[in-house]
Formats: structure tokens, C-alpha cells, sequence
């Protein structure tokens, strides 16, 4: 589904990525774990063609994505929430959601694709005409999510989705990327805390300082020391 090779991105001069590579395939959960300002917003941002990369490449099902601009790759099929979730204030709930159903056209319809998006997290269901501005830090993170999988993407970037919330809304988000998982969708998740990686999760991999340092089972994520340094939070 995905293939990320050796991709390395500067920004102002510095190195930021150097040399990741990573793999998602069709159906797969696959979680993005380092601390903050390991890279792992910027690899996001690289894969959607937000950033630049100064070398490597990144397919989708064989695709070079190489020049394409963020709304051609939203049109093959690359959903993004990002960690600022970015919900439009001005927009209710429905109107943010139904967003995305026009930008990429698949086999399903506006409704169906709303509808599954409503199905994922039944709590937006009742907010359908709020704004965005009136939306909690956990709603917001929801509406996100639900606009990405609205999308109807082959694969679906989430970034920090559970970074920042109430621990009591932490449950509902899981659960809705458990759904989403279900449905047949790749996932690849970026997350700071280990502890944060869905048990269904497929595959790990840990990026520190830009490198990806450790790929394999999320039981194994801390077998090596120098791996289990950085995913608990150590030096």
C-alpha cells in the first residue's frame, strides 16, 4: 500500500529526516512511535506533500508520489487528521465531514460516506449542526478523524490522535480507530508514548532524531535497551 525509501527532509538547513523507510500494507495498522521533534509530524507532512523531501521516494500502490501536490494525493486515496485536528470554526460538524466527499469521488456516495463516518464515533451524531468553535479538544480530534475517513481512503494518516485529551475521551477514539481498522482501511498512526499504541496494532516502528531505530512486533518494542530508553521516555 505504502512504501517510504530512504526519504531525507531539511528544513532551513538542518536535517530533520535522514534516510527513513518504512512499509503499510493493504488492511495493516501500523504505528510511528518517538518523542516530540523526532520527525514524526514531518514524515507525515512529507508523505501528504506538505513537505518537500530532499531525497527518497514514497509510492502508494505502486504510485510515485513524487511532485504531487496534497490534493492529488488526497484523490489517490491518502486520508490526514493532523495533530491540531484543523476542524473549521466556522463550519458545523456535518458541513466539516462532508467536506472531503467531493474531493475524492469512489464508489460510495455523500451519504454513505457520512453515514460511516457518524457510525465510527455515534457521538458526533448528536452535534451534527454545531460549530466547530464549540467543539471540545476531543470533539475536534473526532471531527477530524471523521473528515479523513470521509475521504474514503485506501490509507489514513493520524497524527497524535489521542495526544493532549481527557483521559475519558482517550476510549472513544480508540475505539473508533478500532472500527476503522475493521473496515479494511491501512492506518499508519504517529504516537510519543508508547503506551498509547493500539493492542491491534501490526506493526511498530521508532523513529529518534529523524532515523527509524527499531521496526518489528509491538511486543518486542522494548527488548533493546537503547529502544526502550527512548520509548519510555528516557535519554
Amino acid at each position: 500500500m505504502l512504501s517510504v525509501r530512504n526519504l531525507v527532509v531539511d528544513i532551513g538547513g538542518s536535517p530533520i529526516l535522514r534516510g527513513i523507510s518504512l512499509d503499510v500494507s493493504a488492511g495493516e495498522l501500523v504505528c510511528l512511535v518517538g518523542r516530540n521533534g523526532a520527525g514524526k509530524s514531518t514524515t507525515f507532512r512529507t508523505i501528504m506533500g506538505q513537505r518537500i523531501a530532499t531525497a527518497g521516494s514514497i509510492t502508494l500502490e505502486g504510485h510515485d508520489l513524487k511532485g504531487l501536490r496534497p490534493f492529488a494525493r488526497s484523490r489517490l486515496g491518502i486520508g490526514f487528521a493532523p495533530e491540531e485536528s484543523e476542524v473549521f470554526g466556522d463550519l458545523s460538524v456535518a458541513e466539516n465531514i462532508l467536506l472531503p466527499t467531493w474531493t475524492r469521488q469512489t464508489g460510495r456516495s455523500a451519504g454513505e460516506r457520512e453515514a460511516l463516518a457518524y457510525r465510527v464515533f455515534p457521538r458526533l451524531e448528536r452535534y451534527r449542526a454545531r460549530g466547530g468553535q464549540q467543539l471540545s479538544g476531543g470533539e475536534r480530534k473526532m471531527v477530524s478523524i471523521a473528515r479523513a475517513l470521509a475521504l474514503d481512503p485506501k490509507l489514513l494518516l493520524l497524527d497524535e490522535p489521542t495526544e493532549g485529551l481527557s483521559p475519558a475521551v482517550v476510549p472513544a477514539i480508540v475505539d473508533g480507530i478500532a472500527s476503522i481498522r475493521r473496515l479494511g482501511h491501512a492506518v499508519l498512526i504517529a504516537e510519543s508514548n508508547v503506551h498509547h499504541v493500539p493492542d491491534f496494532a501490526d506493526r511498530v516502528y521508532v523513529i529518534e532524531r529523524g532515523e527509524i531505530i527499531y521496526a518489528g512486533a509491538p511486543g518486542e518494542v522494548r527488548r533493546d535497551p537503547a529502544v526502550a530508553r527512548v520509548v519510555d521516555g528516557g535519554g
